[in-house]
């Protein structure tokens, strides 16, 4: 089981309780750091450095650890499946978007319909019941979610100026990507070694980013101080400390319980944004943040009732 890493290596029922809290807010932080990269390299370019650089850490971690690697060519094509969606997908769509003129805010408002979408699709593929009340806090999440993301528009601002159909094409693609990823990671992905498997899925993901660079981007970066900064916390923060995160919390949970600790991002990304861009943060959004938390605690707390 993926979380008896954590178990062995960080200890304790008190690490895996707060497992959701550094999940969220590691995962916000994406978004701004996509804010700070973007503009120093093209969005497959910076995520194919980022994996390599990601990889350069994570192979080694897993001699030094004593981790596993998957066993047989079955296990390493799943992973490399799960990590092209979750990875793949995800990012590109992410990343694409924002350097299409999308705001980085309402990109994780639209990504943060994963958790209804997923919810939606775990009944028929993996079995799993969702209650009334459960999709009651997935709502409420969700109507949260919105009026967060709505209070920090200026006066007079529409909700999608300054973009096209092609910035809402990818970040669909990395909706799709995301919620169908949990969805396979939880379905045929569990029980994988931690690191080793995330090597596995960093490969799968890094093969289709290096096509597309090749295919469609010069390849230029301007190395800079901010992007350097920009790459190391992703690369760090976010495709190791996070997604291991998030590959023991689907292992330990139903996927639509994970799925909504999503919602928690934008109110996450929302007070990020106000503190190092002074962006808005009115009454409104505020008042949504706590609808956000109450639906996702309602989500979660069902769930368990039925563990």
């Amino acid at each position: 089981m993926t979380f008896a890493f954590f178990r062995r290596y960080k200890g304790g029922k008190l690490w895996l309780a707060a497992m959701p809290a550094l999940f969220v807010l590691l995962w916000s932080t994406g978004f701004i750091g996509a804010r700070f990269g973007l503009p120093y390299a093209e969005p497959f370019t910076f995520l194919l450095v980022r994996f390599l650089l990601t990889l350069a850490v994570l192979i080694p971690l897993v001699f030094m650890l004593g981790n596993h690697w998957p066993r047989g060519v079955g296990n390493w094509s799943r992973l490399a499946v799960s990590g092209l969606l979750v990875h793949g997908a995800y990012l590109s769509g992410v990343f694409y978007a924002i350097e299409l003129g999308m705001p980085a805010g309402l990109a994780s408002l639209l990504v943060g319909l994963q958790p209804l979408l997923t919810t939606a699709l775990a009944g028929p593929m993996l079995g799993e019941r969702t209650t009334p009340l459960q999709w009651l806090g997935l709502v409420l999440g969700l109507f949260g979610v919105g009026m967060v993301l709505t209070g920090t528009l200026d006066p007079g601002e529409q909700l999608f100026a300054g973009f096209g159909f092609g910035a809402l094409a990818w970040v669909l693609l990395a909706l799709l990507g995301i919620t169908l990823g949990t969805l396979y990671q939880k379905r045929y992905c569990v029980g994988q070694p931690l690191l080793g498997g995330a090597v596995a899925q960093y490969l799968g993901a890094g093969v289709i980013l290096a096509l597309g660079a090749l295919l469609f981007e010069s390849g230029d970066i301007e190395w800079s101080l901010s992007f350097v900064m920009a790459l190391v916390w992703l690369s760090i923060g976010l495709s190791i400390g996070a997604i291991l995160l998030l590959m023991t919390l689907i292992e330990r949970g139903e996927a639509s319980r994970v799925a909504s600790l999503f919602y928690l991002v934008p109110p996450a990304t929302a007070l990020e944004a106000w503190w190092l861009f002074d962006e808005r943060l009115p009454l409104l959004s505020i008042i949504g943040m706590a609808t956000t938390i109450a639906g996702v605690v309602l989500t979660v707390r069902m769930g368990r009732s039925r563990s």
